[in-house]
């Protein structure tokens, strides 16, 4: 068994944007940890073996405790590796929750999403459009006349994204959005989808380039430069197979054994219960179902066992985001 450094093990496919945001994280604070590569497309064997029906990327654990969304993986790393990269004071906290929110679910990377150019291979593959059917149920939104006619409104507010960084943030000239002297986690929660657009021959056009907006795309290459001395300095990650990550669980710790319910949630559930847990926003068919350990406003936990090693496991999700559902008992299934 290969090791497993700081018992983390992070699923996802190299051209994710969402995970690049942990791998940026990962590197950007040296921390030595495994990877476990997937398809971008399901099946996702390894994660099958493993019972994690989540289905979005990217996925990482700790131990058998495993974290689902950027959002609760970005969290959970910068508590549990201080210092982290979140700042202390209350105003900047508040400003990475809104850059969070405005470029996850405020529709900057839906939009963004909208201008990936239907000629890229992906684009062409049938099966590549049916899973992403599937992931957002949105029958036909992959389609090649449906993304072009879509293309002009989309960057109208990519347009208006790059403005606002342009105008507010990096109005000053500032090397990073918070001004430290490192890339920050505000710099995380705002850099990636357009870092991720500006790496993608074809997806702007010329109305958005250095020439209109010099001081977005300045920081957007100071934050490239910074991570690649991060990840030239830094430690390389180790490399997993499935079957590696199967026989580590045999061995392997839950790191949050403990769990708390509150006792003033709407939901009105208690330990053990048996729920289900899902996104509301995208990969809503696939649902993690077990026994209910923690319930608090920002986080659920619920406890299954993998499918090889029968090995229990806790699958944690964010409030945000995602539904709980009680199970009823005639309906449960062991």
């Amino acid at each position: 068994m290969s090791d497993v450094p700081n018992d983390i093990v992070l699923y996802h496919y190299t051209f994710s944007p969402y995970a690049r945001r942990i791998v940026w994280y990962l590197q950007l604070r040296g921390i030595p940890y495994a990877q476990c590569l997937q398809p971008a497309i399901l099946p996702r064997l390894d994660l099958e073996a493993l019972n994690v029906n989540y289905r979005r990327i990217p996925i990482l654990s700790i131990g058998r405790d495993f974290y689902c969304d950027t959002r609760l993986i970005l969290r959970k790393l910068d508590s549990k590796f201080p210092p982290g990269l979140s700042s202390d004071d209350p105003n900047l906290k508040a400003l990475e929750r809104l850059l969070e929110r405005w470029t996850v679910d405020a529709g900057i990377f839906g939009r963004a999403v909208q201008l990936i150019p239907t000629d890229l291979p992906n684009m062409r593959d049938p099966k590549f459009h049916k899973d992403r059917e599937a992931f957002s149920g949105r029958i036909g939104g992959w389609d090649k006349e449906k993304m072009e006619k879509a293309r002009p409104e989309a960057v109208v507010h990519i347009r208006d994204a790059f403005e606002l960084m342009e105008s507010t943030l990096l109005a000053d000239g500032r090397d990073w959005v918070f001004k430290t002297e490192k890339p920050s986690m505000g710099d995380i929660e705002a850099v990636w989808p357009f870092h991720w657009l500006t790496d993608m021959p074809g997806a702007l056009p010329d109305t958005i380039s250095d020439r209109q907006f010099p001081k977005v795309f300045a920081w957007l290459d100071r934050f490239r430069n910074a991570v690649a001395q991060a990840k030239e300095s830094g430690p390389k990650p180790v490399t997993l197979k499935g079957k590696d990550v199967v026989e580590y669980m045999k061995t392997a710790q839950l790191v949050e054994s403990s769990g708390e319910i509150d006792v003033n949630d709407p939901l009105g559930l208690k330990a053990g219960d048996e729920v289900e847990v899902w996104p509301i926003e995208t990969g809503f068919t696939h649902r993690d179902r077990g026994k209910l350990v923690t319930l608090t406003p920002n986080e659920v936990v619920v406890s299954k066992h993998t499918r090889h090693g029968n090995k229990e496991i806790h699958v944690h999700c964010q409030r945000w985001g995602f539904r709980v559902a009680k199970v009823e008992a005639e309906t449960s299934k062991i």
